[in-house]
């Protein structure tokens, strides 16, 4: 059977003129070579190179050969990327839990990008301001706002700087007016929304002398985070909501900051799963995409147009 690291030998000494040419790019010895080539001429039954004291050169049986080695030689390197390709290649099922309004305004979006890249992954998406339980439930990761407590899950930052922001549509503006501090938000609508089995009705903010609170009410409250952005969006209130979710209404005006001199609550993004063996490549690929995005989106936000 011909062996391909002769083959190899063969192509180059034919390509440099010279068994101790090929050998030195090859990095093996000029004996090492030669008896390389002997080997294949026995293997073919055919004399390959044409030797004198002076020169060396093609038989014609080398000839013919040549372009026959190089395909193979050729075909084992496209076999060899292609199995490359395919260990770098995201494959497999990912099973995601995601919270209700950022998952739908932009995280969906971002992991369809990833599959699209993709066509091997296959996505399981629950969408929910519940937090999901990874014990019982079949995920594989889940993003989840707040700082986490001592649950023995695998975290990996995605937004550390986050906070909520206080806000609320031009036209509930109009017609209310803006609150001039913490304690006229007493006097307005707000938005409330549900964290755990309990409407967030103690809004904090933080301060350098320590946090200060307001206890609010409004004639609307929902366990959907998304329905609640939707509310301010229609002017219905004012809404404390993640950075994140309200980034893009925040830039392009639809939505504005209030008392921004006060310091939001922070309300960083992780991304959590069970084991450190759940830390695939897709779910660090997934990570990395997704931890950029939001830096980028929380960035626009920081910036509205118009300012």
């Amino acid at each position: 059977m011909v062996r391909l690291d002769d083959l190899l030998v063969f192509v180059r000494a034919a390509d440099l003129g010279g068994f101790s040419a090929a050998a030195r790019e090859l990095r093996i010895s000029a004996a090492v070579a030669s008896a390389a080539i002997k080997r294949l001429e026995a293997e073919l039954g055919e004399p390959l190179f044409l030797r004198s004291t002076r020169s060396l050169r093609l038989s014609e049986g080398g000839e013919r050969f040549l372009d026959h080695a190089r395909a193979a030689l050729q075909a084992l390197g496209d076999g060899q990327a292609a199995l490359a390709r395919g260990r770098s290649a995201l494959q497999g099922t990912l099973r995601v839990a995601l919270p209700s309004d950022l998952g739908r305004s932009c995280l969906l979006a971002w992991i369809d990008e990833l599959q699209a890249e993709h066509p091997r992954l296959h996505l399981h998406v629950c969408v929910s301001d519940r937090l999901a339980d990874l014990f019982r439930q079949p995920i594989d990761v889940a993003f989840r706002y707040g700082r986490l407590d001592d649950s023995g899950l695998v975290s990996l930052p995605i937004a550390p700087t986050n906070a909520r922001a206080l806000c609320a549509a031009p036209s509930y503006l109009a017609r209310r007016g803006a609150p001039r501090s913490l304690d006229e938000l007493a006097d307005h609508n707000c938005l409330r929304f549900v964290v755990g089995d309990q409407v967030y009705s103690r809004w904090v903010f933080g301060a350098e002398d320590g946090p200060r609170a307001a206890i609010v009410a409004g004639d609307r409250v929902s366990d959907d985070a998304e329905l609640v952005r939707r509310w301010a969006l229609a002017g219905l209130g004012i809404a404390y909501k993640s950075r994140l979710d309200v980034a893009d209404d925040l830039a392009e005006g639809r939505l504005v900051e209030l008392l921004s001199e006060e310091t939001g609550e922070a309300l960083p993004l992780h991304m959590v799963c069970m084991e450190r063996h759940q830390l695939t490549p897709v779910v660090r690929r997934l990570r990395e995409r997704i931890a950029e995005r939001c830096a980028a989106r929380l960035a626009r936000a920081a910036s509205p147009r118009g300012r």
